[in-house]
C-alpha cells in the first residue's frame, strides 16, 4: 500500500468507526477502546475492518483484526503494514513464520496423549486449593502448563501456586478476614484465576463479575455481597472510577499479580491453606439478572466438588488437553470450564482477552490448536457463517466441542459436528445448580436434544404444582443433588420461588422422552435467553422509551436463520417524527446503557402495536412478522 499521512489516516479511520457506529465523529478518541468504551459488538467489528480494507487497499488475516481494539491500534497497523510494502518494492525478504513456530510451540509443548486423568472422587474435607493444584504439585506435575495468557505468556501449576499463596499472603497483610467476601471485577486473565485460588487459599469467598455489568450494577453487586476486598482488572479509567467507589476497601489489581508472575519468586513464609466446612459458602455467582438486577448464587465447595465429580466425569478432561473457552471466567460456564475443570484435570487452558467475536476466535485456534472448545451456538454459528467452515487448519486439533448457554438447534449441532470433525456436547445447567446437569453422552450425539442427567443429579419434569409428569408431558425441569446452591443472597422471596421439592427449577421447559433423554422446549417466562446471558425485555424497552420522539416500544424474541433466539425491537414514534434522528439516539442509547448482550440485533419502526380483542399486546404477531421476514 502506498504510505498514508498518519494524520490523515486517523481522521480517515474515525470517519469509519463513527460512520458504522452512527455516531458523531468527535465521539471517537484515537484511543478509545472498540470493545470497552465504544461498546463495538463483532458484527460492527466486522464492517469497520471490510471498511479498512476497502479504503486503504490491504488485506486484514483475522489475528490482525481480532487484535485492533482502537483507531490507534489501526494506525499502527497501517503503518506496519506500509513498512512491509516499502520493504519488498526494495526486494527485502519479509521475515516469515513467527505464528506458525508458536503454534509448533504449543504442540510441542503438549503432555503425551497416553496420560491419563487425575478426576477422582474427592472427600469433601480436601480443600478446593487443594484438589486444583496441589494434587498435580504432590504427583511431580507441577512443570505442566496450566494456563497461556496474552499478557503474562505460558504459567505453570508451580508458578500458580506459588501466585495463589503470595495472593493469599497479600490478603493477610491488608487484614482482610477469614470467611469474608472478595469481589473480582476482571476481564479473563490468569490473574483473575490467581485471584480467585488466593482468596480460597485465604478462605475468603470470591464473587466474579464481568466489568461489562456496568459501574452502577457493579457498586449494586460490592453493596449485595458485603464485599470485604476488591480485586480490579478492567481499562484504566473504569479501574480509577471503581477504586474511587471503593476506596475504603482494601483493592488488588490484576498488574500487581502479572508483576508477580513475570519476576522471580520470591521466598517467603508458606501460608498454610485455610480450610473451611465442605458445606460452607466458597463462590458466589452473579446470575445475568432475570428480575432486571444481578442475584448472588452462593456455592459451597461440596456442591463444587460433586460437579467436578460428576459433570467433569462425563466430561473427561485429560492432562493433555488444550481447552478453549470463549464464555468468560464471570459467566459460571466460563468458570466452570476455563477454571474448575482445567484444572481439576491438570489440563491447560488458553485465555482470550478483549472482544470475543469469530475473528478472535478463528485467530486462537490457529495459533494454540485447542483440543477441546467451549462456546455458545450463537458463536459457533458466526464461526461457521463467517466462512462457511473454520479455516481448513484450525479444527483439526479440536476433538470435542461443548455448547451451553442457550439451546442448540440439530441443525446447528450437525454442522459443528461436520465442521470440526469432533464430537459435540450439548450441555444444559444453571447458576442454580452450579454448572452442567444434563449433557449428551459420548456414545450418542443426540443433536438437538439437551442430554441426560449427569451423575449424581436427578431430574425430573413437573407441573406447575410442583407435581412430576409422565414422560412424554410438558413440564419445568427440576433438578436435585448435591450441586444445587445453598440459595440467592438475601432474596428470601427469590429462593422461594427458584428452591423447593428438595432441589431447584432452572426457568426452563422441557419434555422427558421414554429413554430417558431430555428434550429442551423454551423458557418457563418471557425472559429473552440471548448467547446464554438473560434478558429482560422490559429493562431494552425502558431505555429506548427514553428517547424524544419515541411513545412505544415492545422487545420480543425471534429465532435468526440458525434458530437461535435474537432480540427485536420494535419502535412507535410520534407524529411527524423524523425516524433517522430517532435511530440514531436509540443506538447511541442503548450503547452506552445496555451491556452489549442486551442490545437488540434488529430495530423495526411500526405505527402501531398489534393488540389482541382484549386489548393486550399481541407479542405472537410480531414474532410471526419476524419468521415471515
Amino acid at each position: 500500500m502506498p504510505p498514508v499521512r498518519k494524520s490523515d489516516a486517523g481522521d480517515r479511520l474515525r470517519e469509519i468507526v463513527a460512520f458504522v457506529l452512527d455516531v458523531d465523529v468527535e465521539d471517537v478518541r484515537t484511543d478509545a477502546s472498540f470493545h470497552q468504551e465504544l461498546k463495538v459488538d463483532s458484527l460492527e467489528k466486522v464492517e469497520i475492518a471490510a471498511r479498512i480494507e476497502q479504503t486503504f487497499g490491504i488485506a486484514l488475516g483475522d489475528d490482525e483484526t481480532a487484535a485492533v481494539d482502537s483507531v490507534r491500534d489501526a494506525l499502527e497497523l497501517l503503518a506496519a503494514k506500509s513498512c512491509q510494502s516499502s520493504e519488498r518494492s526494495a526486494g527485502i525478504e519479509a521475515s516469515v513464520g513467527t505464528e506458525g513456530s508458536a503454534g509448533t510451540e504449543a504442540s510441542a509443548g503438549a503432555a503425551s496423549p497416553s496420560l491419563t486423568p487425575t478426576l477422582t472422587p474427592a472427600p469433601e474435607d480436601v480443600a478446593l486449593v487443594d484438589r486444583l493444584l496441589g494434587a498435580h504439585l504432590a504427583a511431580g506435575h507441577g512443570g505442566r502448563t496450566a494456563y497461556t495468557d496474552p499478557d503474562a505468556g505460558t504459567v505453570s501449576y508451580a508458578r500458580l501456586h506459588e501466585a495463589a499463596q503470595g495472593y493469599a499472603r497479600a490478603l493477610a497483610g491488608r487484614g482482610v478476614p477469614a470467611g469474608s467476601r472478595g469481589l473480582i471485577v476482571a476481564e479473563d486473565s490468569v490473574a483473575t484465576v490467581v485471584a480467585v485460588l488466593g482468596l480460597w487459599w485465604h478462605g475468603c469467598v470470591p464473587v466474579p463479575v464481568s466489568p461489562m455489568l456496568g459501574d452502577d450494577d457493579i457498586r449494586f453487586v460490592a453493596a449485595d455481597c458485603g464485599a470485604a476486598v476488591v480485586h480490579l482488572d478492567t481499562t484504566p479509567a473504569q479501574q480509577n472510577l471503581l477504586r474511587a467507589a471503593f476506596a475504603r476497601l482494601p483493592v488488588l489489581t490484576g498488574d500487581q499479580v502479572r508483576e508477580v508472575l513475570a519476576g522471580t519468586p520470591v521466598p517467603g513464609p508458606p501460608v498454610p491453606v485455610t480450610h473451611r466446612p465442605a458445606g460452607a459458602e466458597s463462590l458466589i455467582q452473579y446470575t445475568s439478572g432475570s428480575t432486571g438486577r444481578p442475584k448472588g448464587v452462593r456455592h459451597s465447595a461440596a456442591g463444587i466438588h460433586a460437579m467436578l465429580d460428576g459433570y467433569g466425569a462425563v466430561l473427561g478432561l485429560r492432562p493433555d488437553d488444550i481447552v478453549l473457552s470463549t464464555a468468560r471466567m464471570s459467566f459460571g460456564y466460563g468458570f466452570g470450564s476455563s477454571v474448575l475443570c482445567t484444572l481439576a484435570a491438570g489440563a491447560s487452558a488458553v485465555v482470550l482477552r478483549g472482544a470475543v467475536d469469530p475473528l478472535s476466535v478463528s485467530a486462537a485456534l490457529r495459533r494454540h490448536r485447542p483440543t477441546v472448545l467451549c462456546s455458545v451456538p450463537r458463536l459457533y454459528a458466526g464461526l461457521l457463517d463467517a466462512a462457511g467452515r473454520p479455516d481448513a487448519d484450525a479444527p483439526s486439533s479440536v476433538r470435542l466441542c461443548l455448547t451451553a448457554g442457550e439451546h442448540c438447534p440439530a441443525a446447528l449441532s450437525r454442522r459443528i459436528e461436520a465442521a470440526f470433525g469432533a464430537r459435540v456436547m450439548n450441555c444444559l445447567g444453571a447458576t442454580e445448580v452450579m454448572h452442567v446437569a444434563v449433557a449428551t453422552p459420548a456414545d450418542r450425539p443426540l443433536h438437538g436434544l439437551a442430554g441426560v442427567p449427569v451423575p449424581g443429579v436427578t431430574v425430573t419434569v413437573r407441573d406447575d404444582l410442583g407435581r412430576p409428569v409422565p414422560d412424554g408431558t410438558d413440564g419445568r425441569l427440576h433438578i436435585a443433588g448435591p450441586t444445587v446452591s445453598l440459595g440467592y443472597v438475601d432474596r428470601p422471596d427469590a429462593d422461594a420461588v427458584t428452591f423447593g421439592a428438595g432441589g431447584a427449577y432452572t426457568g426452563d421447559i422441557v419434555r422427558r422422552n421414554p429413554d430417558g433423554s431430555i428434550a429442551y422446549l423454551c423458557r418457563a417466562d418471557d425472559i429473552l435467553n440471548l448467547g446464554g446471558y438473560k434478558v429482560v425485555p422490559r429493562e431494552i424497552e425502558d431505555v429506548v422509551r427514553s428517547i424524544d420522539g419515541v411513545t412505544d416500544c415492545v422487545v420480543v424474541g425471534a429465532p435468526d436463520p440458525d434458530g437461535l433466539q435474537r432480540s427485536v425491537a420494535f419502535t412507535v414514534t410520534a407524529e411527524g417524527t423524523d425516524r433517522d434522528t430517532v435511530r440514531r439516539a436509540i443506538r447511541a442509547c442503548v450503547r452506552t446503557r445496555l451491556a452489549p448482550y442486551k442490545r437488540p440485533s434488529r430495530f423495526e419502526f411500526v405505527d402501531v402495536l398489534p393488540a389482541t380483542a382484549t386489548g393486550k399486546l399481541a407479542a405472537y404477531r410480531l414474532r410471526e412478522r419476524m419468521g415471515q421476514s
